[in-house]
C-alpha cells in the first residue's frame, strides 16, 4: 500500500469518525421547527430532514416540505401555533417574531436558535454554519458552505463577464407588488438589492432602505431597464401588458423594452444553497449567456 494511499485510508477514517460522531450528536434533538425558506432548504442540503417535524409558510422548497405542517408567517407567528407541534429545537430567521412570541418561546422549554440575514456571499456562509452547529452538524456544514461559495464565486464571475458586454450594468426595479396601481419596491438593504448586484445589475431603487412605495416620478428619474418581479399566481398576479401600462412604470426603457423578469420568490431573495443558481439565472435573463 503506498503512502499516498495510507494517507487517504487514515483520513478517510478520520472523516468518517467525525461524521459518528454527527450523527450521534443530531439526535439530541429530533423534534426540529425551522422558520424561514432558506434554512429549511439547508436543513434539507444538510440531509436533516428528518428531523424536521413542522415549517414556517416562507418554507416551500423542496416540494416535499409543503407535506409538514404550516406553523404561520414567520414574522407572524403565534406562540400556541408553534408549541402545539411540541418541537425541542426550533431554528428561526432573523426577524422572526412578532417579539412577544419570541418571549414565549424563549421562555419554553425549547431549545432557540436565531440565525442572522445578510444579503451577501458571507451572508450565506454564516447562514449555513449557524444552522449546521444548532443541528450537530458542524462539518457537513462546512463542506455545504465551501460548495455554495464555491458556486456563487463562479456564477458571479460568469455574471461579471456577461455585463461586460454591455456599455453600462442594466438598472433593475424590484417590484414587491403593485397593489392599487403604487409600487412597491425594493430599496438599499434588501435581499432584492443584493441579488441584484450579484447578478451584475444596478438597482434602480436605491436611495431609501427596504422595501417601500415610489411615486411615479421617482420611478421615471430611476428610469430601470429592467421590472424584476417574483412570480405570483391568483389575485396577487399581475400580467406583463397590465404591469407594463402602469402610469408609473409605462414611460421607462424597460416598458419601451417589454423587458420583465419574473423568478421564484424563495430562490431568488433566499439568500441559501440556490443562490447561485438565482444569480446566474437572472445574469442570464438580464444580459444572455455572455458566449
Amino acid at each position: 500500500m503506498s503512502r499516498f494511499v495510507k494517507f487517504a485510508t487514515a483520513l478517510n477514517l478520520a472523516l468518517l469518525s467525525v461524521f459518528a460522531a454527527e450523527v450521534s450528536l443530531a439526535g439530541d434533538e429530533k423534534r426540529v421547527v425551522t422558520v424561514g425558506g432558506s434554512l429549511t432548504e439547508i436543513v434539507y442540503a444538510l440531509g436533516q430532514e428528518n428531523r424536521l417535524i413542522a415549517r414556517d409558510t416562507t418554507s416551500s422548497f423542496p416540494p416535499q416540505v409543503l407535506n409538514l405542517p404550516d406553523i404561520g408567517y414567520a414574522r407572524a407567528l403565534s406562540p400556541e401555533g408553534v408549541l402545539s407541534v411540541s418541537p425541542d429545537l426550533i431554528i428561526a430567521i432573523e426577524g422572526a417574531g412578532p417579539p412577544e412570541t419570541l418571549d414565549v418561546l424563549k421562555a419554553a422549554d425549547v431549545t432557540y436558535v436565531s440565525v442572522p440575514e445578510a444579503y451577501t456571499a458571507e451572508g450565506i456562509r454564516t447562514k449555513i454554519l449557524t444552522v449546521g452547529k444548532a443541528l450537530g452538524q458542524d462539518t457537513s456544514a462546512a463542506v455545504l458552505a465551501a460548495k455554495a461559495m464555491a458556486e456563487l464565486s463562479e456564477a458571479r464571475q460568469t455574471a461579471a463577464q456577461a455585463a461586460m458586454q454591455y456599455s453600462k450594468p442594466k438598472k433593475v426595479l424590484f417590484v414587491l407588488s403593485t397593489a392599487g396601481g403604487r409600487i412597491m419596491a425594493g430599496g438599499d438593504n434588501t435581499a432584492a438589492a443584493g441579488i441584484i448586484a450579484l447578478a451584475g445589475g444596478v438597482n434602480a431603487a436605491a436611495g431609501f432602505d427596504g422595501y417601500k412605495p415610489m411615486t411615479d416620478e421617482a420611478i421615471a428619474v430611476a428610469a430601470p431597464d429592467v421590472i424584476l418581479m417574483m412570480e405570483r399566481s391568483g389575485d396577487h398576479d399581475t400580467a406583463p401588458q397590465d404591469l407594463l401600462a402602469l402610469p408609473a412604470i409605462a414611460p421607462t426603457p424597460a416598458a419601451e423594452a417589454g423587458a420583465v423578469i419574473r423568478m421564484d420568490g424563495l430562490k431568488l431573495l433566499g439568500f441559501g444553497p440556490r443562490t447561485a443558481t438565482a444569480v446566474s439565472d437572472l445574469a442570464t435573463a438580464l444580459y444572455g449567456t455572455g458566449s
